[in-house]
């Protein structure tokens, strides 16, 4: 049985697929206005700040001392908030580079993969230590999870923005 969670890494990884499958292979290479970025770095964004969870995961963990989901309503807080606007960190900056529309798309799926089988695998509630986000305490499994879920949500809406504005042009 899938839970919640796994429902919302689907629909969260389909809707990113479904925008990304919209945009032509030139398409994803256009920068839609100045200072911003192209869909296809939009989507390598999602990419490098949602890969390699099944390793931390596997890593080192600890019993959790709090609510196991108590960073969830600061993450929406931050994500969700599409009047925003925040500055990538480096390590998660995309290159300025032509993507390749299919190979965006598999990685997504192997994201959305690896989510999906980590909310099934492992105990949601312990926290892991191998990383954290500056300005937050570690987070638990869930929370990590949830993280990618809404840093994609955010940048999903952002790609539909991109492609309303280039079929606009």
């Amino acid at each position: 049985m899938e839970s919640a969670i796994q429902n919302t890494i689907l629909e969260t990884y389909t809707k990113l697929s479904d925008i990304l499958s919209a945009f032509s292979e030139e398409e994803i290479n256009i920068v839609p206005f100045e200072g911003s970025w192209t869909g296809g770095q939009t989507v390598q964004h999602i990419i490098l700040g949602c890969s390699g969870f099944p390793k931390l995961f596997a890593g080192k963990t600890e019993k959790t001392t709090r609510e196991p989901d108590e960073n969830v309503k600061k993450l929406d807080a931050i994500f969700l908030d599409f009047s925003t606007k925040y500055q990538s960190p480096e390590n998660i900056k995309p290159a300025t580079i032509d993507y390749d529309k299919k190979a965006l798309l598999a990685s997504i799926q192997k994201i959305q993969t690896d989510l999906f089988e980590a909310a099934e695998t492992y105990d949601l509630t312990l926290t892991c230590v191998g990383f954290q986000i500056p300005g937050f305490e570690n987070f638990t499994i869930y929370e990590w999870i949830h993280f990618a879920i809404v840093h994609t949500q955010r940048h999903t809406h952002q790609l539909q923005l991109i492609y309303e504005r280039i079929k606009k042009e």
